[in-house]
């Protein structure tokens, strides 16, 4: 086992899960390669590709940017028997990406673009905004009390008389 390990430097089951979703990628690029335009596929995935690399990343980097220069980046170095004070612009980061990918996944039922979902599903559409906006305030305030959760935990410990 540690010669396996050693040559291939994770576990077999590493291997095994990294063979599998080889298999899963394959099985579903056959599948939509299979379709009656198959060229549609490969034009939208080169499209999405650009669009990211070319539009979206550059605009979320300066946005961070913007966040860490307002926020502030300073990071204070480690005294003896206190760890370092670590920046706090992760514990924006994170439901900021959340509440994006939910807004890129159901922007037009939160935005009241879908004329007929009531008349296919039964179910209301006028909630999916208020919805998510009560999804991004309870990922925002549990990002603050874990903040603060670690800002009680790592506070100064005052050095003995």
């Amino acid at each position: 086992m540690s010669g396996f390990r050693a040559r291939y430097g994770a576990s077999p089951l590493h291997l095994l899960l990294v063979l599998c979703s080889f298999a899963l990628t394959a099985y579903a690029g056959i599948r939509l390669l299979a379709g009656d335009q198959p060229w549609m596929v490969v034009v939208w995935f080169v499209g999405a590709a650009l669009l990211h690399d070319l539009v979206l990343l550059p605009l979320y980097t300066v946005t961070d940017r913007a966040a860490q220069t307002v926020l502030g980046r300073r990071r204070e170095p480690a005294v003896e028997g206190n760890p370092p004070v670590r920046g706090w612009i992760n514990y924006v980061r994170v439901p900021v990406f959340l509440s994006g990918i939910l807004l890129l996944t159901y922007f037009p039922l939160i935005l009241g673009q879908v004329d007929n979902f009531t008349a296919y599903t039964g179910l209301p559409d006028d909630v999916f905004l208020g919805r998510w906006l009560l999804i991004t305030a309870v990922l925002f305030g549990l990002s603050a009390l874990l903040l603060l959760a670690r800002m009680w935990s790592t506070r100064p410990v005052p050095p003995p008389p």
